[in-house]
């Protein structure tokens, strides 16, 4: 998971800081050379830390901190204004001309780093927005590229253009400008060519697409795992092309922070979107201010919101009420217990919104359900009838065979899972006021928290 190293030792510093009552000058240094230290070695820019640790220092050491009622609480809050405005203090949005009119979106970055991929998610995200994108294939290099592109526009249901491999790049973004006029798109997103590192070639390919048309975003895709370089290459892109806007992907990888902290702090131009997984859906709008409680293991609820709207933003509303009636009654059932699968999934999986949730980043993998064993769990469901899944207490030893059986599970497990099932219905009915209150308890999420089976009730 994306900063977990750097969240570890973060909360370390700050632990021991809210165990102290009053703060000395001293307690603030020794805190923030550790501070300092699990920012290196997440990678971060020396000069950015550098820089970073003198802000926090010159606002904690005031009178008013060091002699406040909650002197350690008031240090993590510097530290969190300080990261915030480290990474750009405000969101910002991807800069689109009037409906219209044909905003051009050109997207650079190295090979490898995901940009075919993201340009396909920005599609999908303009999409949604009421615009109508136009995907144009200018990488004529990379095998197999102008068909990942054509793959990933019909799966967003947005235009593709492209003219082969045997045209010059520059001759096809003229002709998709054209093309876009045509067709009534009123964005076309231009994806390039990588290199494996950068070279003048590719600069100037670049550099001569952006004189034959009016580009009016330069996006720049990196790859939040290679840490220092992802900067590094940022810089060189600003430099030699000029860019808007940072786009970083994989960031649900290993990724130790430091592309994240740094990028906007060297380069001066803000991060717009994060790539959070493989799916085209998953690209996050970038907050500053979310990612840093992020990183401090404070969790990021608003965006567990904006996920969990998203994903429900189809669903059946007289449905969503049905469950939650049942819920608050603690009736819950099988056909509940499929649905609330599917929601998890469009959300990024569970150990995604676990990280999201205050004191949850703490949870490990090992304490979670893998993919393997929650696919078990829905085996069995799916082994159900239509009516066993609706009344649970049609559950008989004949009836757990069968659906052992036709799950490829053993009958052990089957039992676990309904004896785990019915445990859950009696802790619903028991705390109405968890389940319900006066809007129908979990509303958007829906029951998530009940369904997940994790830490000491695992289910297998």
């Amino acid at each position: 998971m994306a900063f977990e190293s750097l969240t570890d030792k973060l909360q370390n510093v700050f632990k021991n800081l809210r165990g102290k009552g009053r703060l000395s000058e001293d307690d603030v240094k020794a805190a923030l050379k550790e501070v300092k230290m699990a920012l290196l070695e997440a990678d971060v820019n020396f000069k950015v830390v550098k820089q970073f640790v003198s802000s926090v220092q010159e606002r904690a050491v005031g009178e008013d901190v060091l002699n406040g009622l909650n002197p350690g609480q008031m240090v993590i809050k510097i530290v969190n204004e300080e990261m915030t405005a480290l990474m750009g203090s405000e969101t910002t949005e991807l800069k689109l001309l009037p409906i219209n009119e044909i905003t051009v979106i050109m997207m650079c970055g190295l090979q490898g780093a995901g940009k075919t991929t993201t340009a396909a998610k920005i599609a999908g995200k303009l999409k949604m927005k009421g615009r109508k994108p136009l995907l144009a294939a200018c990488d004529i290099y990379r095998p197999a590229a102008i068909d990942q592109l054509k793959i990933n526009a019909e799966k967003q249901q947005v235009d593709f253009f492209s003219m082969g491999t045997d045209v010059s790049p520059v001759e096809i973004a003229k002709s998709a400008i054209d093309q876009a006029k045509k067709n009534g798109n009123n964005v076309v997103i231009v994806d390039t060519a990588g290199r494996l590192q950068i070279d003048e070639a590719m600069m100037k390919e670049l550099c001569d697409i952006k004189e034959a048309i009016e580009v009016h975003q330069s996006l720049l895709v990196v790859d939040a795992m290679t840490g220092q370089d992802a900067v590094n290459v940022a810089s060189q892109f600003n430099e030699k092309v000029g860019i808007d806007g940072i786009i970083l992907s994989k960031m649900d990888g290993d990724s130790r922070g430091g592309a994240a902290l740094s990028t906007k702090s060297v380069t001066g131009k803000p991060i717009l979107y994060v790539g959070m997984g493989e799916k085209l859906s998953d690209l996050e709008q970038f907050y500053p201010d979310r990612m840093a409680s992020r990183i401090l293991g404070m969790g990021d609820v608003l965006s567990l919101i904006d996920k969990a709207v998203e994903a429900n933003a189809e669903r059946d509303a007289e449905k969503d009420k049905e469950m939650a009636a049942k819920m608050k009654k603690g009736k819950i059932d099988f056909e509940m217990y499929l649905e609330s699968m599917k929601q998890m999934r469009n959300m990024g999986g569970l150990s995604s919104i676990m990280g999201m949730l205050p004191g949850m980043g703490k949870i490990s993998d090992d304490q979670l359900p893998d993919e393997k064993k929650l696919a078990k769990m829905e085996a069995i469901v799916l082994s159900m009838t239509p009516e066993e899944r609706k009344n649970p207490k049609l559950m008989n030893p004949q009836r757990k065979f069968r659906i052992a059986k036709g799950s490829g599970n053993d009958i052990a497990d089957v039992n676990r899972f309904i004896k785990q099932f019915d445990q859950m219905q009696k802790m619903m009915k028991q705390m109405p006021g968890l389940m319900g209150g006066k809007k129908g308890g979990f509303g958007k999420f829906g029951g998530l928290g009940g369904f997940g089976g994790f830490g000491k009730n695992k289910f297998f």
